[in-house]
């Protein structure tokens, strides 16, 4: 076995330096224009032709899902797809990356955003070299928006555009070497309650308390870890206008999700029978919203992306390790619309918290990783 395509010094000098600029960019869900601007700048400068979609009308971003292709030299071999996402969650302070012992983290309490943009320093490094040495195999390199928003650039981006025969997404806060070969079906579920407002010390037998409807349902429902690979969780209650009214109105907001996707559908159904038995109880109405967020999905290790995965990590001198995730990714719209993805480790911790990080030494060995990914398929 030839030897692994490992990053140069001055590519791991660029990578760091890329990671750090994206980084204090600015790019909560649905404000990626400048992160989107700087990676098509880059991309640009490559002489590779970037194609920004019109996805923001359906997302309301103020930028659109990014699109290159590099061609690979040999007809005969397949394409590959790489992909990261652009947005983060919402910053409570502005980003300054410093280094402490070889650990990136931001200054100040908020997050890095190395959640994903490890990822998009990462294929903006690997377009330099295809730029300068072309692989056999042919790339697209997905660059979405939305992506903490459920998924929403990825689900707007029109499949039809890529020629890739399978992806590669990296995107999973774990250890360099986790291969996420499974991914939950998710569903959130709305429920707003109604019921008879009146006076709560004069006449509280006149009212129906929606929140107590509420509550009897909430008390009443299967939550938490309920298997191996099946959770669901109420994350906001919000009802009533005043301590002396009996309230009117209550709505929570729920979510299920599970491995199988029969079983995330079942505990849906349940979820939905118990909020309507418990309005009933109480007199109320209850209006119920369920939409599936993103269905899941389950590649065989012996699947096109989990063996090229697993191998370019095995030539660097790491043991993959598949697992199985709770979190959803981009990696479950491409495998809903057959293009199957294995979600990659990208060694970042902590995401979404202030205490987010990631090493240099991490982000150089997901460089290492995709530029074997690349080197292998060809």
């Amino acid at each position: 076995m030839s030897a692994p395509a490992r990053a140069t010094p001055d590519e791991r000098e660029r990578l760091l330096a890329d990671f750090v600029r994206l980084c204090e960019i600015e790019s909560p869900s649905r404000r990626e224009r400048g992160v989107a601007d700087a990676v098509a700048g880059e991309l640009g400068t490559l002489g590779l032709e970037v194609v920004e979609d019109s996805s923001a009308t359906e997302t309301g971003a103020d930028a659109g899902n990014l699109l290159a292709r590099v061609a690979g030299s040999d007809p005969g071999a397949p394409t590959l797809l790489l992909c990261a996402h652009m947005d983060t969650v919402p910053l409570s302070a502005p980003v300054e990356v410093v280094r402490d012992d070889g650990v990136l983290h931001n200054r100040h309490e908020a997050i890095l955003g190395a959640d994903n943009k490890a990822a998009v320093a990462v294929l903006l490094a690997v377009a330099r070299r295809l730029a300068r040495e072309p692989a056999r195999a042919g790339v697209e390199l997905l660059f979405t928006t939305c992506e903490e928003q459920a998924l929403a650039g990825a689900k707007a981006f029109d499949r039809s555009r890529l020629r890739a025969e399978y992806g590669f997404v990296f995107d999973h806060a774990s250890p360099v070497g986790d291969l996420i070969v499974a991914a939950p079906t998710y569903y959130r579920v709305e429920a707003t309650f109604r019921g008879q407002a009146a006076h709560a010390g004069l006449r509280p037998e006149a009212g129906r308390s929606a929140v107590v409807a509420a509550a009897r349902a909430v008390a009443r429902l299967p939550l938490g870890r309920l298997d191996d690979g099946t959770t669901a969780n109420v994350g906001r209650i919000d009802g009533g206008v005043a301590a002396n009214v009996v309230p009117e109105r209550c709505r929570i907001e729920l979510e299920a999700r599970s491995l199988e996707r029969e079983r995330a559908g079942a505990l849906v159904t349940e979820i939905v029978d118990v909020l309507t038995d418990a309005a009933g109880e109480m007199e109320c109405d209850v209006e119920t919203e369920v939409q599936e967020g993103f269905r899941g999905y389950r590649l065989p290790r012996t699947s096109p992306p989990v063996e090229l995965a697993a191998g370019a990590l095995a030539a660097l001198g790491i043991d993959p390790t598949f697992r199985s995730t709770a979190a959803g990714s981009d990696a479950n719209v491409l495998n809903a619309r057959g293009i199957p993805s294995v979600n990659v480790a990208d060694g970042t911790q902590s995401n979404h918290r202030p205490d987010e990080r990631v090493s240099v030494a991490s982000l150089e060995r997901v460089l290492d990783m995709a530029l074997g990914l690349v080197a292998r398929a060809g």
